[in-house]
């Protein structure tokens, strides 16, 4: 499925190809930190149909318990997340569900991760994978 999004200002442009089937919730403590929120909604894009089409986002890099080091962009100018990546020749990107110009049209998520960590009046998504960690 084709798809384009922006950060909240409109400077950070992008279109990608993303299989709908591919949302994941995430409820780790990075994810509620750096979203703000109780979890962060992601899609996959394959890096080979992911394409900036304005503005070049600020990156962040964050380093997580594992060792692993990952790519967060966002905008500059209003803060607004874009996507996450591996830091370098990155194989596919994890897009921001929310900043997604066709949001409701990609469904319901598939797969939950780090529900050991998900607050508790938060609600299980019926139907949808739950694993307690990273998978």
């Amino acid at each position: 499925m084709k798809v384009d999004g922006q950060c909240h200002c409109g400077a950070i442009t992008y279109e990608a190809e993303v299989e709908p089937d591919t949302i994941q919730v995430c409820y780790c403590a990075d994810c509620q930190r750096l979203s703000g929120t109780a979890f962060r909604a992601n899609v996959f894009a394959p890096a080979e149909h992911f394409r900036l089409l304005t503005g070049e986002p600020r990156k962040y890099i964050k380093t997580g318990s594992s060792g692993a080091k990952r790519v967060h962009a966002f905008c500059g100018d209003c803060g607004g997340p874009v996507y996450s990546s591996a830091v370098e020749q990155p194989k596919s990107y994890t897009l921001r569900v929310g900043a997604l110009n066709q949001r409701h049209e990609l469904g319901r998520p598939r797969r939950q991760i780090w529900v050991k960590r998900r607050l508790a009046w938060v609600p299980r998504i019926e139907a949808a994978e739950e694993i307690d960690g990273q998978p």
